[in-house]
């Protein structure tokens, strides 16, 4: 019996010692990646010609559409925050998924509601028809569509159906964008109309950060650490996750809080999200890239550093595990979905490197850390390992972990610099340290128990998310201590959702 532990140890440190080398091997591809990227564009920020794009008739119109359910304390200040985006020429199709409270009431009093006959091109399908359809008697560019709940997913494909403009933006009700997030977004389009399909920005946490009129006037960092972590995990995930994976031409995610697509992609075969899953905005990166691929067709995903949504995060142990696990659970059904591309030539990039890149080392991250962690105690009770040596292991792994994350902060600052208080950059620089002390620990246990009830076809329990509001004086501003239902990513909840609502944004990819 001694002997088939000692073997099982051996052999896990030569795994454990085996995956650090090569995940670090990747990340620090993709850190040399994003550190020669976001500078550069940094630098050219001053000519990007936003003043050009917000007035020129060549600038493609967009449709934001977004999904909400219970929303009546910050809708109509939303809504008003999307209207006013420096934009030449958008609309707000809002799709009302079944709300129980005064959503539409307050929609309607706001913007003057009258309901049109509106014939659906029923180009994407969705569950629920359209009830009733609504425009707007303030000389606005928003229509709200009215339906049974049935969850964001099918909600959104009610709205991409009936959206009006060649580009469509998905939105979360309650996310914030920076005021040129938009057009910043669309550059890409602009500059390569026939081959950008997609694009995404940056999504970041708004906890405690100071709103004035539906704009983040004062970005602060959170008060409480594990709201505080997360924006390590944001900062990492985004900036140079990827932004990386986007130059490599492997970029699987873009944010279902704030991404823009080209609309005439999604009916060809794409058919919009998959409301079954449970992380339908990566299942749909990932559904896009094999449908051109398998028709030959070039085409570009980017990922664009500069445009920030702004959205509440988990500031509750119990809330962040039950959204971990709903992460993972995602990540291996869309991975098991779309198993076929995996090394397959034909994928290019995305087969070859970023799909066994997820399995390795997203989809099996957890197990292998947690089964480190075990065969590392089993082995100092058999005397079989050297504390000096394994001290020395994991102080690699946690210097290495916590230099990554200040990479990362660095990137921002010189790129972004979006927190302007030197308190604020220490206390992210504190929180890559603290990150690496219980939290990844609890984290990946987690997301173990998300896959294990993905393998058990468990039915997924979306819990409850009290938000505790924007900080600041104006209308939008509302301090509502609400408990609402939660999404997905950790991200501002958009109300209760049936169980056949999927989770918004798989979130940090680390």
């Amino acid at each position: 019996m001694k002997d088939v532990v000692v073997t099982l140890v051996h052999l896990s440190q030569y795994l454990v010692i085996g995956y650090f080398l090569a995940l670090n091997t990747v990340y620090l591809v993709l850190l040399v990646v994003a550190g020669r990227t976001i500078p550069r564009l940094a630098r050219r920020r001053r000519l990007t010609g936003l003043d050009d794009l917000a007035t020129s008739p060549l600038t493609p119109p967009v449709s934001i559409v977004t999904a909400a359910y219970n929303e009546e304390p910050t809708i109509v200040e939303s809504v008003r925050a999307m209207l006013a985006l420096r934009y030449p020429r958008h609309e707000v199709v809002l799709v009302d998924d079944g709300s129980r409270d005064g959503t539409f009431d307050r929609l309607r009093e706001a913007f003057g509601l009258v309901p049109v006959e509106r014939v659906r091109p029923q180009e994407i399908t969705s569950r629920e028809p359209a009830r009733a359809v609504y425009v707007s008697t303030h000389s606005v560019p928003l229509t709200v569509v009215r339906t049974e709940n049935s969850g964001k997913a099918d909600s959104l494909n009610l709205g991409i159906d009936l959206a009006s403009h060649p580009l469509v933006c998905m939105v979360d009700a309650d996310s914030l964008l920076d005021e040129d997030a938009l057009l910043t977004l669309a550059q890409p389009f602009v500059a390569d109309p026939l081959h950008v399909v997609a694009a995404g920005g940056v999504i970041r946490p708004v906890n405690d950060s100071v709103v004035r009129h539906g704009q983040v006037a004062e970005p602060r960092v959170p008060k409480g650490w594990l709201p505080r972590i997360q924006v390590v995990e944001y900062l990492r995930a985004f900036l140079m996750g990827r932004t990386g994976w986007a130059r490599l031409h492997g970029l699987l995610i873009i944010s279902g809080a704030f991404g823009l697509y080209r609309r005439d992609v999604l009916p060809e075969g794409v058919g919009g999200m998959n409301a079954d899953s449970l992380g339908e905005d990566f299942e749909l990166v990932v559904r896009l890239h094999r449908h051109l691929r398998d028709r030959h067709r070039p085409y570009r995903i980017e990922f664009v550093p500069e445009p920030v949504c702004w959205t509440e995060v988990p500031d509750s142990g119990r809330v962040l595990a039950r959204q971990r696990r709903r992460w993972h659970r995602g990540l291996y059904e869309t991975l098991l979905r779309h198993r076929r591309m995996l090394l397959r030539a034909r994928y290019g990039v995305i087969g070859m490197v970023a799909y066994p890149y997820f399995v390795l080392f997203e989809l099996l991250a957890p197990l292998l850390e947690v089964w480190g962690l075990i065969t590392v105690c089993v082995g100092f009770g058999f005397g079989l390992v050297s504390a000096p040596l394994a001290l020395l292991f994991l102080l690699a792994a946690f210097g290495y972990a916590v230099l990554l994350s200040l990479l990362a902060l660095l990137l921002d600052e010189l790129g972004l610099h979006r927190y302007r208080r030197l308190g604020d950059l220490a206390a992210v620089a504190a929180a890559t340290v603290v990150e690496n002390l219980g939290y990844r620990q609890l984290t990946a246990l987690w997301r173990l128990q998300g896959w294990w009830a993905s393998l058990r076809k468990g039915t997924p329990v979306w819990g409850e998310m009290t938000r505790s509001g924007f900080a600041g004086t104006t209308p939008l501003d509302h301090g509502s201590h609400a408990t609402v239902p939660e999404t997905a990513a950790g991200q501002a909840p958009t109300g209760a959702r049936s169980p056949a609502a999927a989770p918004r944004d798989r979130g940090t990819s680390h």
